[in-house]
């Protein structure tokens, strides 16, 4: 199994000095980066397609950001896709348990998955797996 990139999208400092932590820890992926909004992270994405750097293979995307939310990140990267010319399997990571989200996540064959905020350990083992 070759070690994975894998982005981390979420507004929330706590959780990202968390989920960051927990990530490192497991020792299953190559880097990681964190980004605070979907914005942020479709410039990154925009920027690595440019220079041809490694893109993410894993992105675990909150919904509720400011400046652009995740179904709005996941707008941009439909829009990407002819462009990134290979899968990034994309996890929802929210605390909401609004059904509307869930099902809004089934109708994006890039997410993989929703996932109840904390993530943990076993998360990332089947994540890994999945991948």
């Amino acid at each position: 199994m070759s070690l994975k990139t894998i982005w981390v999208i979420d507004d929330d400092p706590i959780y990202q000095i968390i989920v960051n932590k927990i990530i490192k820890k497991s020792e299953l992926f190559l880097s990681v980066s964190s980004f605070k909004n979907g914005k942020d992270a479709i410039d990154a994405l925009k920027d690595s397609l440019e220079k041809m750097d490694t893109l993410p293979n894993i992105i675990l995307l909150d919904i509720n950001m400011p400046i652009m939310d995740g179904w709005e990140f996941m707008e941009e990267m439909v829009m990407l896709k002819s462009k990134i010319g290979r899968s990034i399997q994309i996890y929802i990571v929210s605390s909401s348990i609004a059904m509307e989200d869930k099902i809004k996540a089934k109708s994006y064959p890039q997410i993989i998955a929703y996932l109840s905020k904390p993530i943990s350990p076993n998360d990332l083992i089947l994540i890994t797996a999945n991948n």
